[in-house]
């Protein structure tokens, strides 16, 4: 049973995870991960390649696109069924839809989200009550004024952000590009492009679909394209057409005719992934991810391409990449609406003890008082059934009908703040913070944890040529002509360098005086190597050189060599052309020996013009160091400067070279030429080639490349920090680049101990064989399972690539084998079996899910390299599943939405290339150092701000509703009313709503300065401290206390009182003003107790919603509006009359006197004895005045010790040295697109052969 048990647990040993390959996506199938055995029998291999072929058929290639044909795609087998029995095309149309209302449907639609909202609901059946006479004792009116401003403010709110919503899908939709239509190409709108439409894109235009590459302007039908807008990554990447396509497909006419037809996989989220198969003339022909452009790149350095409409609209591989749109809530939204509840619950309650009560008095008096009756022969029981339901309508007001409207414009007004902040708009970009959402404010003064991509976000994604060390010798720093270091800065002039871009800062002056005097010849063979050795490509424009590299670090290195003055300047089939200090020479490429991610290295063997053949090779310290000649004289000193640039954080190179003799390449160059034709594992033997021809290497130096972060990222990461906010990095990039920009930015020090997946997987499994064993000996391990991984106190950082995240957490997909089987009905015992086998692994991968997310809480960062944008969402799911904590996710590039859509709060970075996650995102802005801002100024003032308020709102309802209640006892519980009627309408509406409205919107406890400058300030937010149901019991018992004095302070003056002209004052109505008017005096001052930020607006507010109260009060009370309206204004006189009595003045005023001073003497006490931490930085905020400085931590360099290695990020994939060795990637003369629109196939063949 152990055996059984352990099994499903521990992980294949014989298929460890590879660091360097990033894993499958969730759409791969089991039939892609199949490993076949080695032997199996013949009949079972029939068996399976018939299987197959057939699965092949019916799943992998169901999806079918006919070229030029839309009426192919509307047959019936290509329908499917939506609502009842109407039928759809399983293609998806062009259009993209992100709004949620038409002119038809946003009033029903919009109603409909509104009453799903549990108190609007409550409303809308309390108006319908308060129709029936029997019932209420309150006009109609009272709930319906306030109910109709609550749904047209929030209508309207709806309305605006869906207008935006409109005019951005319009902004998409209605871009053009050239579609074949009638035969030949028409400007069409992307909303009107179809499956199966061949179109024509042009130079910097955006894909507006998934399409196949049919032709191109550049030689093999090349296309190069950038991909910023999927992944963040500026570097080109190419696609080649099939050769078939490039070679008949250039003209319109023949795109116009083209009819073929495409079998290929269903849509699907693999960004890098594509399998079919295209049919015409009679032949198939394979397809790969290599040949389909993606929505969403862009057409770069290619004048004209062609292509087949593959995916469109939904069906696209970025749209299935963008997650489910899922709605977002915050946590004080949850609780708000738990209160609500909790609100319904004692109205129930006490309406039902009040009815109770009536139905006692009415046994006991009513039923003999003859001057009570009214005429109707009700039982007690049931007059106290109708008096529950008065008193429902009476004491609706405990749910807070303006409540959520109120807080609907406090967030849209925080929003507005957001939008409007210059500290967070980025001039460079001309790119301000924009708030995209308005419901989740509050939520960003409570992140715990923080998950942001790499490239892009915390990188510019540009690397700088910074240092280098030449012959043991460092150059980069700060010095003159001379080699004597200088205080001041003085910029390199590269002017004596025609090819120079202008672009290079570099400031040691004394390495430009050694290249141009030649004293040193290493240092021009350094150079010289940085300009030959590479796969980049060069195009001119206007004079100017313009390079294109597989990587940015690879095109770093070249511009650096040309600003130095080695230029690449050509290069064919088998030559390249560089200038050297001016001179130009050609030499013979003899072989390209390309970088992969194991190899870590390339080579390049030339043959000079002097006939001497040299092998250049440049590579990773780790994999340069094992292949040197013993006898390397600058080894050690290269490596003591490679420490200092990896302690800086820069990426590093090492560049060496080799003579080889005439013999020596003849015999290699035969192993590389079989190697070259090997038609299995070819990879693999020619790496194994390579090996042999790259040793006994002669070290020249090292490259130290910077990847410049985006400004104040360190500081911003350790801000956040201190505010006890975690920072996960969720990267695609490779594990030594996302480990070095760790580094860079601060997430990882000098002292911190990282762990590895291999680490992680050790203890994950010793933590389970732990919990199993407790289990299995029947132990209470609740508690015992909480212990911690690591020893307190240890600062630890867990690095973990995607294969590993996906053995780790048992994601890992098994193969099912696909032998032939006979399928007999399973017995009742198998199928028991088989369903508590299922059970034990989904507890079993729960339980590990839950392991590594506490150990990786543990740790005080974490790095997720390699891993797909599933695997990005996964991550943040497990965390808010798990941990309950509230979290945030930042990224710019498509592979980032899915991830922005799952965390809480999604923040894209916009400003650059790709808008997709910004268009997924709840916040945005144009750099990540925004993000402090965003949470410790306006997510902690929010926070601040919304707590007050509801805290506030429902103390100032109950001191309002409550006043009923104890009018109640005396009254008989007859649900009559302690106040007019229409200062129950206008209480919440207009006499003490503004105040507490503009302490929601303007309220600070410290200034932005001093919220920046102590980042603990936040932990009060991800604590919960400042709403919770303990403050909102304090509230509601606040209430409770105001409204008995607001009730009996009047009663016991009104009980026995004389006014001055000898009338006793003491009516209802009188009673009704006094008590209104203490109220209103009472819970307005209670606001200004309450504020910590006063402005005039503020203090206008209360004062003038106070006389604003009195003002409208006199109006109702007069004799003209009475005369007007006799049945909705009763108390006509009653104001005046009151208010003339100086003993009523007193009374109020003692009323007032007795709510408030108890507050403040309770304040008082609590600043002086218990200050929080925002009470102490506001008693001290005059010291704090002076700005203070964010210093870098200061890492120190101990000499003999082997520093972290420091990575050079080579492309993922093999860089263009196939393309380059094989001629087809040369740039040839040859006839343009258009005019080859113009003329026949023939004809261009021939020119291009005369050429």
């Amino acid at each position: 049973m152990n055996s059984e048990r352990d099994s499903e647990t521990t992980f294949d040993e014989d298929s460890q995870p590879n660091d360097e390959v990033m894993p499958y996506s969730d759409d791969e199938t089991e039939d892609e991960l199949d490993i076949q055995p080695a032997v199996e029998p013949e009949q079972n291999r029939i068996n399976r390649e018939v299987e197959a072929t057939r699965e092949t058929l019916r799943k992998d290639c169901s999806w079918q696109v006919k070229a030029n044909d839309r009426g192919f795609h509307e047959q019936p087998q290509f329908k499917k069924t939506t609502y009842w029995c109407i039928k759809k095309s399983i293609y998806s149309g062009n259009a993209i839809k992100t709004y949620k209302y038409n002119p038809i449907t946003f009033l029903p639609l919009n109603l409909l989200e509104q009453f799903k909202r549990a108190a609007n609901f409550y409303f809308l059946c309390l108006l319908i009550l308060q129709t029936i006479p029997e019932i209420t004792t309150l006009s109609w009116y009272t709930t319906l004024i306030p109910l109709l401003l609550v749904l047209g403010i929030t209508a309207i709110k709806d309305l605006v952000d869906d207008i935006a919503r409109h005019r951005m899908d319009n902004e998409i939709n209605n871009r053009t590009c050239d579609v074949i239509k009638e035969g030949r190409f028409q400007e069409t709108k992307w909303k009107d492009i179809k499956v199966g439409d061949v179109i024509r894109l042009k130079k910097n235009a955006f894909v507006p679909a998934d399409i196949l590459l049919l032709s191109s302007s550049e030689p093999n039908s090349l296309c190069y394209v950038e991909t910023a807008e999927l992944d963040g990554e500026t570097n080109l990447k190419f696609k080649m057409s099939l050769e078939v396509t490039d070679k008949y497909l250039q003209e319109e006419n023949a795109l116009a005719t083209f009819d073929g037809l495409i079998e290929c996989e269903e849509p699907n989220n693999r960004l890098d992934k594509f399998t079919g198969t295209l049919s015409w003339r009679g032949r198939r022909y394979a397809l790969d991810a290599d040949k389909i452009l993606l929505r969403g790149c862009k057409i770069r350095n290619t004048d004209a391409c062609h292509g087949l409409v593959v995916f469109a609209g939904a069906d696209t591989k970025i749209m299935k990449n963008s997650g489910k749109t899922r709605f977002k809530r915050t946590k004080i939204d949850s609780l708000m609406n738990y209160m609500v509840y909790t609100i319904f619950v004692l109205l129930i309650l006490v309406s039902a003890g009040l009815a109770i009560g009536h139905t006692y008095w009415e046994q006991q008096i009513g039923n003999h008082s003859w001057y009570l009756w009214d005429g109707l022969d009700y039982t007690p029981s049931y007059r106290g059934f109708l008096n529950f339901w008065g008193y429902i309508i009476v004491l609706n007001t405990m749910v807070p009908i303006s409540l959520y409207v109120s807080v609907e414009v406090i967030r849209l007004g925080q929003s507005y703040f957001i939008n409007w902040d210059l500290q967070m708009y980025y001039p460079e970009k001309d790119t301000a913070a924009k708030a995209r959402t308005t419901t989740l404010n509050e939520q960003l003064g409570q992140i715990h944890y923080i998950f942001s991509d790499k490239t892009g976000t915390l990188t510019q994604n540009i690397m700088t040529f910074k240092k280098c060390c030449i012959n043991g010798h460092t150059y980069g720093e700060i010095r003159d002509k001379m080699g004597q270091p200088r205080n001041h800065p003085e910029q390199v002039d590269f002017s004596w360098n025609m090819y120079a871009d202008g672009k290079l800062a570099f400031y040691d002056q004394y390495l430009i005086e050694q290249i141009r005097s030649g004293k040193e010849p290493e240092i021009q063979q350094f150079f010289f190597l940085l300009a030959l050795c590479h796969t980049v490509m060069v195009d001119t424009s206007d004079g100017e050189l313009n390079y294109q590299a597989a990587s940015p670090d690879e095109g770093a290195l070249v511009t650096a060599a040309r600003n130095f003055g080695f230029v690449y300047l050509s290069r064919t089939q088998n030559t390249i052309t560089i200038s050297e200090l001016g001179t130009v020479k050609t030499y013979d490429v003899l072989a390209i020996l390309d970088f992969n991610s194991d190899r870590k290295r390339m080579s390049v063997i030339t043959r000079e013009p002097n006939g001497r053949i040299r092998l250049y090779c440049k590579g990773a310290d780790t994999v340069i160091y094992e292949r040197l000649h013993p006898r390397n004289p600058k080894k050690q000193a290269t490596q003591e400067a490679l420490d200092i640039f990896a302690n800086e954080t820069l990426r590093t190179l090492c560049l060496c070279y080799k003579d080889i003799s005439n013999e020596e390449y003849e015999a290699w160059n035969r192993k590389f030429m079989a190697a070259s034709v090997a038609s299995t594992n070819r990879d693999e033997a020619l790496d194994k080639v390579y090996e042999e021809i790259e040793k006994n290497l002669i070290l020249l130096g090292a490259t130290a490349i910077e990847d410049k972060l985006q400004d104040g990222v360190p500081e911003t990461i350790s801000k956040l920090a201190k505010a006890d906010i975690k920072i996960w990095v969720l990267t695609g990039d490779k594990k030594e680049t996302a480990e070095n920009i760790g580094f860079a930015c601060e997430l990882l020090t000098d002292e911190t101990t990282i762990c590895y997946g291999e680490d992680i997987s050790t203890l994950l499994q010793m933590r389970i064989e732990n919990q199993k064993n407790r289990s299995g000996a029947n132990l209470n391990s609740s508690v015992r399972a909480n212990e911690p991984f690591f020893e307190s106190g240890s600062n630890r950082a867990l690095i973990i690539t995607g294969s590993w995240l996906n053995e780790i957490l048992l994601e890992k997909k098994k193969k099912k084998k696909k032998f032939l089987k006979l399928k007999f009905p399973k017995t009742a015992e198998e199928k028991q079996k088989q369903l508590q086998t299922k059970r034990r692994a989904e507890v079993n991968k729960e339980q590990q899910q839950r392991n590594f997310v506490d150990l990786a809480c543990e740790c005080s960062a974490v790095i997720c390299c390699r891993v797909t944008p599933k695997q990005k969402a996964m991550v943040v799911e497990l965390v808010k599943k798990y941990k309950k904590a509230i979290t945030l996710a930042i990224g710019d590039g498509a592979n980032d939405v899915n991830m922005i859509k799952t965390a809480h709060i999604g923040v894209g970075i916009s400003g650059q290339e790709g808008m997709q996650a910004v268009m997924s995102s709840d916040y945005s802005f144009g750099q990540f150092r925004y993000l402090q801002r965003l949470l410790l100024v306006h997510g902690r003032w929010s926070y601040i701000r919304m707590c007050k308020f509801l805290r506030y709102f429902f103390y100032k309802n109950f001191a309002f509703t409550l006043v009923h209640f104890w009018y109640s006892f005396f009254n008989g519980y007859s649900a009559q009313t302690a106040y007019e009627d229409w200062f129950i309408t206008l209480y919440n509406v207009l006499y003490s709503s503004l105040p507490v409205l503009l302490v929601g919107l303007l309220d600070q406890d410290v200034s932005d300065k001093l919220s920046l400058r102590f980042p603990a300030l936040y932990l009060s937010g991800q604590k919960d401290l400042l709403f919770n149901y303990k403050k909102f019991f304090i509230s509601l018992l606040h209430g409770v206390i105001t409204s008995l004095i607001i009730f009996f302070i009047p009663y016991g003056a009104y009980l026995q009182t004389m006014g001055q002209d000898g009338e006793a004052p003491s009516d209802y109505q009188s009673f009704a003003v006094t008590a209104a008017s203490s109220l209103i005096i009472a819970v307005n001052f209670q606001i200004g107790l309450d504020t910590s930020y006063w402005t005039f607006v503020n203090a206008f507010s209360i004062f003038g919603s106070i006389a604003l109260y009195f003002g409208i009060m006199f109006d109702l009370h007069s004799a003209g509006i009475h005369v007007l309206f006799p049945a909705f204004f009763q108390f006509t006189g009653t104001a005046p009359n009151a208010l003339r009595q100086p003993y009523i003045w007193l009374t109020i005023i003692l009323s007032v006197a007795f709510c408030l001073l108890p507050v403040v003497a309770l304040r008082f006490l609590t600043i002086s004895i218990w200050p929080s931490e925002s009470d102490k930085v506001q008693k001290n905020r005059k010291k704090y005045k002076a700005e203070e400085q964010w210093k870098r931590r200061q890492s120190v360099f101990r000499r003999g010790v082997t520093g972290r290695r420091s990575a050079y990020a080579f492309s993922h994939q093999r860089g263009y040295a196939d393309l380059i060795a094989s001629g087809r990637i040369i740039r040839r003369k040859r006839a343009s697109l258009t005019a080859v629109l113009d003329n026949n196939l023939a004809e261009v063949r021939q020119a291009e052969e005369a050429s």
